[in-house]
């Protein structure tokens, strides 16, 4: 009698399939791991098998991947031989171990620079950015190697909790502290993620764990540095313009890497840039451009540095912080007149002491005029009637204030509302024309949809449970392997449907050449491997069940290995 078993493979042979295209399992295990022959899971097959949890965007911990894979087709995925139980927590654990001690930054670097120099995916430009991740639970200090039992909700720090006999000693962890939380979680410790994405698939080309207080005014420029560097010693790809926020830009920072090209946003702190957004220009100076940007380039040699800066106003963007300065003056002008209010029943000692409460209060008002009156306050020695002739006494002062819009203020806000200065020391304006430096630093957002992928809350790591600073380090290489698979996939699957002139429809049913690999994974949601055994328990046939046009297609966009997996021919 046959006997019938059914496995989900969803999206997750694309996944699989992409890694495999990588070689994510060879380039690791190259670098990393112990060659011992009993090994069933080498480092390579860990990570892959991480990254496959962590796409499948269930929001589970890693240490449930044995769970996970429990009902996935173990050897379609992984190979013959592979079953559930080998991806345990022990494997897992081993291999951040060895990320950590091999270095987690150069690790992701060199796997990350190949990629990109083998598959052509090189960019002119590379985004700069980091981001902090909340993290949660007891931290052990980084010689403690206490074996003590962790929380049930941890996830990978129980794992293989002898295995850090091949860390690398000599290399401090990140601290894990408090810091400035881009997570708006100032009540939890932190730790940074530092990232450059290149290229037209936006792959994230380098990563770096960071202490939970690091600055960027203090990291980007060292980061430069550091890549650079890498990148010439590999002899891959050519020198990059580094665009970056305003961290990027300062006397120390820009002078530390003038012989780099850059662009960066000007702090608005600066009185150099309010005195260029205030300037008097007229319509006609401004060179209009899509999406109601309009901009104008004046020259500039802040920091003893020659640069171009480019003065850019964009309608969207003024309409929106118009209304937020609006919200902001209306709430200032309740609370002013509130304070005025209780001004009338509090008591001065002097005309000094009233005059310098006024003054105070002012400060705290940044488009309100308080107006203010003193009055002497009056009484009489004694109770009851007062006796003829008899003067009251002046026994202290009191305020009446108002509250008045200060226009010229208002004014002078609302013009530079909208407003924003780039800088770049790239001088030739036929490299870098001024529409360029605009469009390059509006990719800047590349790195941004980065960060908001990684701290998806379907996304596997969100917010660390770990409970060791190596662990956490070695995690975030599998966090960002994950986002270089995804984008490489989606860049692979664009490309392949605009160069056949092919489509495929979106949520809406029309038909598109941009899809995201979100829907893509969504579209793929049913798909099953069917596996038929004989009377002795063999398997006598495989079959991948729900493949309709629009799946099959999407297999093939995807290559040669996608297809295998999915057992679709070309």
């Amino acid at each position: 009698m046959s006997e019938i078993k059914s496995y989900p493979l969803d999206h997750h042979g694309i996944t699989a399939g992409i890694c495999d295209e990588l070689q994510i399992v060879d380039r690791i295990n190259k670098r990393i791991g112990s060659p011992d022959i009993r090994r069933i899971i080498q480092p390579g097959l860990g990570v892959k098998a991480m990254i496959i949890n962590s796409l499948g965007f269930t929001n589970r911990r890693l240490y449930l991947t044995p769970q996970f894979f429990a009902s996935k087709p173990v050897e379609a995925l992984f190979g013959a031989g592979i079953i559930a139980e080998d991806l345990n927590e022990h494997t897992l654990g081993k291999a951040l171990d060895e990320i950590y001690a091999y270095g987690p930054t150069k690790l992701f670097g060199e796997i990350a620079f190949e990629i990109a120099h083998e598959k052509g995916l090189f960019g002119k430009t590379a985004k700069l950015d980091s981001t902090s991740f909340s993290v949660q639970g007891e931290y052990l200090n980084q010689n403690d190697d206490s074996s003590e039992a962790p929380h049930a909700s941890q996830s990978v720090e129980e794992v293989g909790k002898n295995t850090e006999e091949n860390a690398d000693e000599d290399r401090s962890p990140i601290h894990v502290t408090h810091g400035y939380s881009k997570d708006k979680r100032p009540d939890l410790k932190q730790v940074m993620l530092s990232m450059i994405v290149n290229g037209p698939a936006d792959l994230p080309l380098w990563i770096q764990g960071l202490d939970g207080n690091s600055s960027d005014k203090a990291t980007f420029y060292e980061t430069i540095k550091t890549v650079e560097k890498f990148r010439s010693q590999l002899a891959v790809g050519g020198p990059f313009t580094w665009i970056a926020d305003s961290a990027l830009y300062s006397k120390e920072a820009i002078l530390s890497i003038k012989d780099h090209a850059w662009l960066t946003r000007v702090p608005e702190t600066l009185n150099e840039c309010q005195t260029e957004i205030d300037k008097s220009y007229n319509e006609e100076e401004w060179t209009q451009h899509a999406n109601g940007y309009s901009f104008r380039e004046v020259t500039s040699q802040y920091g003893g540095i020659d640069q171009r800066w480019l003065v850019v106003r964009s309608e969207q963007a003024k309409a929106r912080e118009q209304h937020t300065l609006e919200s902001t003056i209306s709430k200032e002008e309740t609370k002013a007149k509130k304070d005025c209010w209780h001004l009338k029943n509090k008591i001065f000692a002097c005309t000094k002491d009233a005059k310098e409460h006024v003054n105070t209060m002012q400060k705290k008002y940044k488009y309100h005029l308080v107006e203010s009156q003193i009055i002497e306050k009056v009484k009489h020695k004694t109770k009851g009637r007062p006796k003829n002739g008899e003067e009251p006494e002046v026994v202290g002062y009191t305020i009446e204030a108002t509250v008045t819009l200060d226009s010229e203020k208002k004014e002078k806000m609302l013009n530079r509302k909208g407003q924003f200065v780039l800088a770049t020391n790239e001088l030739d304006v036929e490299t870098m024309p001024s529409v360029m430096i605009l469009e390059n630093y509006k990719d800047q957002q590349s790195v941004e949809r980065g960060f908001r992928f990684l701290k998806d809350p379907y996304f596997m790591a969100d917010t660390f449970f770990l409970k060791k600073p190596k662990r956490i380090e070695a995690l975030m290489v599998i966090m960002c392997l994950s986002l270089l698979v995804y984008n490489f996939s989606q860049h692979k699957l664009r490309q392949a449907l605009k160069d056949q002139g092919e489509t495929l429809p979106n949520q809406k049913k029309k038909e598109i050449q941009t899809p995201t690999m979100r829907w893509i994974f969504q579209i793929m949601e049913g798909i099953g491997l069917v596996e038929i055994y004989d009377s002795d328990k063999n398997i006598s046939q495989k079959i991948v069940t729900n493949l309709d046009s629009v799946r099959t297609k999407i297999i093939r966009f995807c290559g040669h290995n996608v297809m295998k997996i999915y057992k679709v021919d070309s």
